[in-house]
């Protein structure tokens, strides 16, 4: 870690939220952003234990996600990341996430409208959005301020409070690092 003028470390920090971000929880609970790809099984277990975080405090946390999907190596991450920010457009950017971790192998362009479907969205209107330019933009923002942090060189990474978090990344250690 790097020291400031003082000798001091300084800790690893992150854009903070706007109103682009998805946030779900309470303004004034501490802070969980977690830089994410849905076909990467990493950051597929860390969902579930941020899930597990989430029911442990009964809404005491707040979440916010952004993409960092790995083209290089999960072809369909980019796709997936599309499709959540199409669904988002619809207002069911939550309930999208969660069903493209939970079926994360299954990422091709037929599931992703089936998805759409299943969760009531104007399907004609998804495909048009995921592919429009509006949301490879919103893609674009989340990976250019991910790589802008020094940071973000794989997923998942998490921090805490805009703080690089270092742990592990199961519940119970997520929720000793929001303790402190």
């Amino acid at each position: 870690m790097a020291r400031n003028a003082l000798g001091e470390r300084n800790q690893s920090r992150v854009e903070p939220l706007d109103d682009a971000d998805h946030v779900r929880g309470p303004t004034s609970a501490r802070l969980i952003l977690e830089y994410g790809d849905y076909e990467c099984p990493f950051s597929r277990r860390a969902f579930r234990e941020i899930e597990r975080v989430e029911g442990q405090l009964n809404g005491g946390i707040r979440f916010s996600f952004r993409h960092f999907p790995l083209v290089d190596i999960h072809p369909h991450a980019f796709a997936a990341a599309a499709a959540a920010e199409a669904a988002a457009l619809q207002d069911r950017f939550w309930e999208m996430h969660e069903l493209l971790f939970h079926r994360q192998t299954a990422l091709a362009d037929d599931d992703l409208q089936r998805y759409a479907s299943q969760l009531g969205l104007d399907v004609g209107r998804f495909d048009q959005d995921r592919f429009s330019q509006d949301v490879f933009r919103r893609v674009r923002r989340d990976i250019e301020n991910g790589l802008a942090s020094g940071e973000v060189r794989g997923t998942p990474t998490l921090f805490i409070d805009g703080v690089l978090y270092h742990g592990d990344d199961d519940a119970a250690s997520l929720l000793k690092a929001l303790a402190r």
